[in-house]
């Protein structure tokens, strides 16, 4: 049983035998013991100051002294008024890490064929650019969700739903048959969204300058941008797709396919995979029949232009278009078609989604539609809603001028990382392959944790140089500190042993085992609040412990033999438990540094 248990169990236990109250062990509140006080947990004892009908300060010394002479795990206890500090005695603690030891998925639970199926959606790329910072937070932040759901026990769903339609897409089409003259990413060298990036860029450039051209012969600028030669063919190509015109098909098959072959690199760069990707192509049409459906039930009404709305003003919102005049669909047509699909494919019991704040108000509209609709999981559905990233003004201009380029950002990082490590001579006795490993494993953990760390609700400017930093709260000083331990274990004769007779564990060593014992809470906190940062506050927690003991108390040349043993096994378990966090946040470890 757990410590923790054994305490709650042992005050519902006193509580009954000195008062003769019956409580539920959720009345029992446990939390850690202030630094300033003596003691390792401490117990709110106000719940029972009535049943005892004494002072705070008395009643706590009473039900401390029962748990004194009644419980096994408590050893000592002091009460600052209302407040039970508790000593957890050496033999509990030595039993909860040998308990910690045998647990190589310390921290995870269990997942089965029942566990709750929880479908996680981010990415959600646009086929005609690059993937940029911005979708490298999303990327992140719904990668490290994933897996901090799976640790709680859930089976998890990885899906991304690729904007692959539209204007957008038809303007770098048409660029690329203007002024492509046939290049590939093949023939140029590129990768193919890059190759697709810079044709929309291209078109831009080209429909300013009619829109220019116009407005300086008389034109007003509005009248300009809708009459300009360019984006009347861009519509005209938008209107042929949708009507299946086949060489407008087999050219958007062959570009798409160039933009997926380039998001397949970044990706797995980045170190992200999804178990099923939707496509708008696809899923828009189940949309609009699906609002058709709500609008035959009466769930939706249409106006006399024939758009089709649902009126959501007794929700406190406002009405939303779902049908366009001409029948067309927007976005919101589009995410319950996709939602019908994943519906059908899976039995979501929780739907999440990754996607920035500025569309918090389109997740309340869609969540009041599916649930409208008959989706079960519509109501409770979570947008994961995060802010902006940002980077110091003058960083990493990408070839487009405005926004940062996912593989030049993460290229930038590994090779910052290899530059660090060949300076401070860290790599010296390593192969270039394993230097170039290193760099790679180092400067995307630094990309990782910088961006993951933040509350992923706030805006936040990613600076590169201070993310490579190997002290500080960023990925290298963790990184630095598992490999740090693992050199130690591989310097050791032995693994370290439980079965150190008679030595005493110290303070630093309890607090080790303390701090390795709140993991599984930590983990059930992420899960709970969706909150990756929750796991990397609670790695650099784990690893300035380890530090500080580390830098007062020898660990291969101790005092003793016991003392040496014990300590080989709280470090194995410390590294244990970083590489399992780290992992959450899809964070590698190395060995050595």
């Amino acid at each position: 049983m757990k410590i923790e248990q054994q305490i709650v169990s042992g005050v519902v236990a006193a509580v009954s035998e000195l008062y003769g109250q019956q409580v539920a062990e959720s009345q029992v509140q446990l939390q850690k013991t202030r630094a300033e006080f003596e003691g390792n947990l401490t117990v709110v004892v106000f719940p029972f100051v009535k049943m005892a009908r004494k002072s705070p300060e008395q009643t706590a010394q009473e039900i401390g002294q029962w748990l004194v002479g009644n419980c096994e795990a408590v050893s000592a206890c002091n009460a600052v008024k209302g407040f039970l500090n508790l000593t957890v005695a050496p033999q509990a603690w030595e039993q909860l890490l040998a308990d910690i030891d045998k647990d190589e998925q310390w921290g995870y639970k269990a997942v089965t064929e029942q566990s709750p199926l929880v479908m996680i959606e981010y990415s959600s790329p646009n086929t005609n650019k690059p993937l940029h910072l911005g979708h490298v937070r999303n990327n992140l932040l719904g990668w490290s969700l994933a897996q901090i759901m799976e640790a709680n026990g859930n089976r998890v769903v990885k899906t991304n739903i690729v904007n692959d339609r539209g204007i957008h897409i038809c303007k770098s089409m048409l660029a690329w048959q203007k002024w492509g003259n046939g290049e590939t990413p093949a023939s140029s060298g590129k990768k193919g969204d890059h190759l697709i990036g810079d044709y929309y860029v291209l078109f831009d450039k080209h429909y300013r300058e009619e829109v220019k051209a116009l407005v300086a012969n008389g034109m007003d600028e509005e009248q300009a941008k809708q009459e300009a030669p360019l984006i009347k063919e861009a519509h005209e190509m938008l209107v042929r797709w949708e009507q299946n015109d086949p060489e407008v098909r087999q050219l958007w098959q062959m570009m798409n396919d160039w933009v997926y072959a380039g998001f397949d690199e970044t990706y797995k760069a980045l170190g992200v995979s999804f178990d099923k990707i939707y496509y708008e192509s696809q899923t828009y049409l189940v949309g609009k029949k699906k609002v058709e459906e709500g609008l035959e039930k009466g769930l939706f009404f249409r106006k006399e232009d024939g758009s089709v709305w649902a009126d959501l003003t007794d929700a406190g919102l406002d009405q939303k278009l779902l049908l366009r005049s001409d029948g067309t669909s927007v976005y919101m047509t589009q995410d319950i078609g996709t939602a019908q699909m994943r519906f059908e494919d899976y039995p979501i019991d929780k739907m999440i989604y990754v996607v920035g704040n500025e569309q918090n108000y389109h997740f309340q509209v869609l969540s009041l539609l599916l649930d409208r609709l008959g989706f079960k999981w519509g109501k409770e559905l979570v947008h994961f809603s995060y802010g902006m990233v940002e980077l110091p003004n003058g960083k990493m201009k990408s070839r487009e001028g405005t926004v940062v380029d996912a593989d030049d950002l993460m290229q930038l990082m590994v090779d910052d990382a290899r530059r660090v490590a060949d300076e401070a001579g860290k790599t010296a006795d390593m192969s270039e392959e394993e230097r170039q490993q290193i760099a790679r494993i180092v400067g995307m953990g630094a990309l990782k944790y910088f961006i993951l760390k933040v509350d992923a609700r706030k805006n936040m400017l990613f600076n590169p140089e201070e993310s490579i930093d190997f002290n500080g709260n960023t990925g290298p000083f963790i990184q630095y500190t598992h490999a740090r331990i693992r050199s130690i274990l591989r310097k050791s004769e032995g693994e370290g042993s439980l079965s150190a007779a008679g030595y005493q564990l110290n303070a630093k060593e309890t607090a080790l085992i303390q701090k390795l014992n709140e993991f599984p809470a930590a983990v059930e906190q992420a899960g709970k609040d969706y909150s990756p940062s929750g796991i990397a506050n609670y790695c650099y927690e784990l690893t300035k412990e380890f530090n500080q003991f580390y830098h007062d108390y020898s660990i291969l040349n101790a005092e003793s033999e016991g003392a040496k043993a014990m300590r080989l096994v709280i470090a194995r378990n410390v590294a244990k438990t970083l590489k399992n966090g780290m992992a959450l946040l899809g964070i590698e470890v190395p060995e050595r540094m």
